[in-house]
Parts: C-alpha cells; structure tokens; sequence
C-alpha cells in the first residue's frame, strides 16, 4: 500500500514538473525541470524494483542528453523564451489544439470510464540486468535504437538551423 502511495506522489511531482517546463519562458529553467522530470521518472523505477533502468534513466537522459541540450540552449544563446507571432495563415493552430486536447482527454476519460472489471493477468518476472537488456537491445531492438539516434541528430541541426541569425 506504501508503494501505491509514494507512486501517486511521485506522479504528481513529475505532472507538476512537466507544468513548469512548459510554462518556464527561460530555456535553461526549462531543462532543469526536464532533468528533475528525469530524475523523478528513475525513482519511479527504483520504487518499481528496476535499479538498472534507473540508472540508465540518470546517466544516459538526465546526465548525457541534457547535457547536450544545455551546451545547445547556451552555444545558441537562446536562453530567454519570446512569445513568437503567429505567421499569416496560421491562425488555426490554437483552436485547432484546443479542440484535439479535449477530445483527446474526453477519449481517454471514455475508456476510463467504460472498461469492464477484469482479472489481471499475472505479471511474469523479467529479467532487468544488465546483460539481459544488453542482449535484448542489440538482438531484437537494433533498428528503433538507431532510428531515435538518428532522430536525435536531426532535431539538434534542426534546432541549431532555426536559431541561426541570418547575415
């Protein structure tokens, strides 16, 4: 019941971190609370009994990639957030989020709401270390591991093409 408990907290935390990442209008507060995010998100997983997952969420998102984000915000120095303008023609895109945000919660509380009482199935145990992740990456998740590197390496040039100050 303990764990329920610290799970929900944990939660909330990690929903009020997220809030301030989204509403912080400087970027390196912004990453800060992204990196608190992280770090709630590996106590999670120690309260879930995977201490290498939570380590691996430490060193590889909170250490290593918010670093690179950091070094990015500051090489930039885009580290105030200003309001931009909408371009002409664009004006749809809030009302148009608005209207996907509410159907996507309305969705969600549908199936909260509407889900039919069944038994659980018995979790099976799984191993988490080291090795067996390892293993399991290099074998059957080769293809989606390089597919996020790859993704990772076009959203950092993206991002250093649209701040670049035109000459």
């Amino acid at each position: 019941m303990t764990d329920w408990i610290v799970l929900g907290l944990l939660g909330v935390l990690s929903v009020a971190s997220a809030l301030g990442l989204l509403l912080s209008r400087n970027a390196i507060y912004a990453a800060l609370f992204l990196v608190l995010n992280f770090v709630i998100g590996a106590v999670i997983y120690l309260v879930l009994n995977a201490p290498f997952l939570a380590v691996v969420q430490i060193s590889v998102y909170a250490g290593a990639i918010m670093v690179l984000f950091i070094f990015v915000i500051m090489l930039l120095g885009a580290e105030r957030l200003t309001p931009a303008e909408n371009p002409p023609g664009l004006n749809y895109q809030r009302p148009l989020a608005l209207i996907l945000g509410v159907l996507a919660l309305g969705l969600a509380a549908y199936v909260l709401l509407t889900r039919q009482a069944s038994a659980a199935p018995v979790a099976q145990s799984v191993d988490a270390s080291p090795t067996a992740v390892g293993l399991q990456l290099f074998r059957n998740y080769v293809f989606p591991f390089e597919v996020v590197a790859l993704l990772l390496l076009a959203a950092m040039v993206g991002a250093v093409v649209l701040t670049r100050k035109t000459e």
